[in-house]
């Protein structure tokens, strides 16, 4: 075989191994996600070993796919910590580039419906690389030099939908919701919680009182002049959901004088005014209720006896005694106890 052929046939396998080793690399770099959308983490602390198991646990084959593209374009493991949606048909090339920049997907966090602090730790810190303690903590942190008490932590936040990125540290998701509720809290509605002589807390604290009372957002407005009639008279507040948090016991279906006898700042049969701050975190739909409360003499309210889930209401006391024992003699007949 001549020279020339020798150098023709070894130009062709070089070329041809080039090709072979082009279409493998494009083949990886290219691979695309086929399965459903996921949510992938990588913590604080991962080492090299530990992204690559992380990304084919969740990602099967096309995990191998991206971390082999991710060492090839190497990159400080520091920099992919975060959170990362990966949707189908994304490429392994782009989930790369997106772990080398640390470029995250924002998780959503949804709140409504809350009661306690702890409660919205717990929900808050399961979307987050940190747990519902270093949450508490934070508030601690913020709240007080907010001007909040720790009983009126509930008022710094509004239940609604919110993004951050999973790696944001618990100081600075308090600090950004509490903000939220701050620009909420504008001039217009500081002055309409003050003709009311009530602070924004106090406010919040109504509501909380209110949403406990009824689930409907129709009588909500009702409800609410009718504690601000109480308050205004210097009466006792006399609402059950506070017994109820004073005792810690929200299933309590029935208060009995055993109930009322509980010596709490909440138990607003025994002590006059409001209670410390909020007995859950009100929506912005209940603050804005107490704030446009429609004027009414009503000072008097019981579950109406047919269980719809509304209320009698009364500005005497005979006339809501008799729609209380009308609603008591329902729970006996319920076997309710």
């Amino acid at each position: 075989m001549s020279r020339v052929k020798i150098i023709l046939l070894s130009l062709a396998a070089v070329l041809i191994g080039a090709i072979a080793m082009a279409l493998y690399v494009g083949s990886r770099l290219f691979a695309r996600y086929e399965g459903e959308r996921v949510r992938i983490y990588v913590p604080h602390g991962s080492t090299d070993s530990s992204l690559r198991d992380s990304l084919v646990s969740r990602l099967g084959d096309f995990g191998e796919d991206v971390y082999w593209t991710w060492s090839l374009q190497r990159s400080e493991i520091d920099r992919a910590v975060g959170s990362y949606v990966v949707e189908s048909g994304e490429k392994a090339i782009t989930l790369s580039r997106s772990l080398r920049a640390g470029r995250q997907t924002p998780v959503r966090l949804t709140f409504n419906n809350i009661r306690t602090l702890d409660q919205l730790a717990s929900r808050i810190a399961s979307k987050m690389e940190w747990g519902a303690d270093d949450f508490l903590a934070a508030c601690d942190s913020v709240l007080p030099q907010k001007g909040f008490s720790r009983a009126a932590y509930p008022a710094a936040f509004l239940p609604d939908t919110y993004d951050f990125y999973w790696t944001t540290g618990a100081v600075d998701v308090v600090k950004s919701l509490s903000d939220v509720r701050d620009r909420f809290w504008n001039d217009d509605r500081r002055a309409a919680a003050a003709s009311l002589g009530l602070t924004p807390v106090a406010v919040a604290t109504v509501a909380s009182i209110v949403e406990e009372e009824t689930s409907k957002t129709d009588e909500r407005p009702t409800v609410a002049r009718l504690y601000l009639n109480r308050l205004n008279r210097g009466m006792l507040l006399q609402a059950d959901p506070t017994v109820k948090f004073a005792i810690g016991d929200f299933s309590i279906r029935r208060i009995y004088n055993s109930h009322l006898s509980v010596d709490s700042p909440y138990n607003t049969y025994k002590y006059k005014g409001l209670p410390p701050g909020p007995i859950r975190i009100p929506e912005r739909a209940t603050l804005e209720a107490v704030l446009a409360a429609p004027a009414h003499n009503y000072i008097y309210m019981c579950a109406k006896d047919d269980f719809s889930g509304y209320h009698s209401f009364a500005s005497d006391l005979d006339t809501h005694n008799r729609n209380a024992a009308r609603y008591h003699r329902a729970l006996t007949k319920r076997n309710i106890r």
